[in-house]
């Protein structure tokens, strides 16, 4: 219990701080589009809903990104296209915004950089505050707070207590497993991964080997208990024919 708290304690610390690193990209940022909202002549109020629109729709559709990881292929290309759009448009607003603040005070008194430097360096903002979300999300997703408490409640029971070494078959969809089933056999005639991955990327479909290896593991087990129903049937035809 002790490393899992610690563990736990450690990913809520890390979490806390990509929150912290996004809603600063998030105000460095939308300062600079809410003056760019201005310099295009968006009226009053609506000038501050300007950068929710671009940096919202990256911070949403970077979420929307990890969300569809298992869809068809060109659902995901189409997402991209539309992050990345929206990624592209605001390091160009502050890029753009950067580099004409920087002509305008060229006379001043300080230290002065060129306009590619500026321009570069404005554009950390947006990149960060896309890189954040995805941190924030994929490191949420993370199972180490429910892998811990099952190893703890293994420690926990008694000794007598049997545990079930099969696969558990909720962790994949019943549309998925019976596309597995329609996978190639592999050497000896048993379940192979590659196959699966294979079948799996034919329907433009994704997979992680984790999940592959479960799926060929279910599909063994229905071949195995295939094969076992048959033999009691094989020795009574035997039987018979002696």
């Amino acid at each position: 219990m002790n490393a899992w708290s610690a563990a736990v304690r450690g990913t809520g610390a890390i979490r806390a701080g990509i929150a912290l690193l996004a809603a600063f990209a998030f105000a460095l940022s939308y300062d600079a589009l809410r003056q760019m909202a201005v310099a295009i002549h968006i009226r009053g109020l609506l000038t501050y809903a300007f950068p929710l629109v671009i940096d919202g729709f990256i911070a949403i559709g970077v979420g929307a990104l990890l969300m569809l990881r298992t869809a068809p292929t060109r659902s995901r290309v189409y997402v991209w296209l539309l992050v990345g759009a929206a990624t592209l448009t605001s390091i160009w607003a502050n890029a753009l915004h950067a580099v004409r603040l920087n002509q305008q005070a060229r006379n001043g008194v300080g230290l002065r950089l060129d306009d590619v430097t500026v321009g570069g360096l404005s554009a950390i903002a947006p990149l960060a505050l896309a890189g954040a979300v995805h941190l924030y999300i994929v490191v949420r997703r993370q199972d180490v707070a429910d892998v811990a408490p099952g190893s703890a409640a293994v420690a926990d029971a008694p000794q007598g207590a049997g545990t079930s070494e099969e696969p558990v078959p909720d962790e994949v969809s019943a549309e998925r497993l019976a596309i597995a089933r329609t996978a190639p056999l592999g050497r000896q005639g048993r379940a192979s991964r590659r196959h699966i991955e294979a079948t799996f990327r034919e329907r433009d479909l994704t997979i992680g080997r984790k999940e592959a290896d479960l799926l060929k593991d279910l599909v063994q087990a229905e071949l195995d208990a295939a094969a076992t129903a048959q033999r009691p049937e094989l020795i009574a035809t035997g039987a018979d024919a002696a």
